[in-house]
């Protein structure tokens, strides 16, 4: 019997294409701290807001990268959600069993700066869904192998607070469909069905939900981001800050203009790369 993998939240992705140092710009004046730039060895660049147990990524990649085409065709806006695994052997041999369109594992790295000046490479291996698997965007596990060359004490202060990812948001003209590739991944039993033909995929205190068109709207009015006719799309993400309070002033001293709501802060798509951000308590 195949034992398919538990669902975690290893981090999201942010796709700013070839605008890195806006990107980099846009997400301090929404107040993250970000890592010095890393440079991947598949040619991709990134900048990464650290939080407790995951991490928001900026991904991007030079103009005519011929090895990165996902990202530089891609629009901007979240474009990944990665799954964490300690063993990605195992997950792609347990995913290939159960016939989800896997790629197989792919080792890379990129060098750091430590404190000291010394340099070492933070080493990576991903399991990617193939890109056919799915049209709401990429979908992979993550294995690390120097998680201290990540989660770095110093990079887990933002000035808004922001202590955890708690959930990502996608939209679908039919959520069944993309809820049935998630059962397949990780079984049934890890969704729970919600109202207006929505789901729910559990990630540890994390969640990704599937909404229709007319439930992002509703939640989000205007913050949304634009389907640009897309069937599936990945659209917002909720944040877990400290304080809501913090969370606005750091907002207004960024001149970010977002709307309060009774239990949350919400940034529209166009002040944040295209994704929605919402800040909750």
């Amino acid at each position: 019997m195949t034992t398919l993998p538990v669902p975690t939240l290893d981090h999201v992705v942010v796709n700013v294409r070839d605008r890195l140092d806006e990107g980099l710009e846009t997400y301090r004046r929404l107040g993250f701290t970000l890592t010095p730039r890393g440079h991947h060895t598949l040619g991709s660049m990134n900048h990464l807001a650290i939080f407790g147990t995951e991490y928001l990524e900026l991904i991007a990649a030079p103009t005519g990268e011929p090895r990165r085409t996902e990202i530089l065709d891609a629009p901007r806006g979240l474009n990944g959600l990665v799954f964490g695994t300690e063993d990605s052997t195992s997950v792609y041999e347990a995913l290939s069993g159960a016939g989800v369109p896997i790629e197989p594992p792919n080792e890379f790295s990129r060098p750091v700066e430590l404190p000291d000046g010394k340099h070492r490479d933070a080493v990576f291996r991903t399991v990617r869904l193939k890109p056919d698997a799915t049209d709401v965007g990429r979908l992979y596990f993550c294995h690390h192998f120097t998680r201290d060359l990540v989660w770095r004490d110093a990079w887990r202060h933002h000035p808004n607070g922001t202590i955890g990812v708690m959930r990502a948001v996608m939209a679908a003209d039919d959520p069944a469909r993309l809820a049935s590739l998630f059962g397949r991944m990780f079984g049934k039993a890890a969704l729970r069905r919600e109202a207006d033909d929505g789901y729910a995929l559990s990630l540890g205190l994390s969640r990704f939900d599937i909404v229709t068109r007319a439930t992002l709207a509703a939640t989000f009015g205007a913050a949304a981001p634009d389907d640009m006719g897309r069937a599936a799309f990945m659209a917002a993400l909720t944040l877990r800050t400290h304080s809501l309070d913090q969370a606005s002033s750091a907002l207004s001293a960024g001149a970010i203009d977002a709307r309060r709501e009774a239990r949350s802060l919400i940034v529209p798509s166009t002040a944040a790369f295209g994704v929605t951000l919402e800040f909750r308590e």
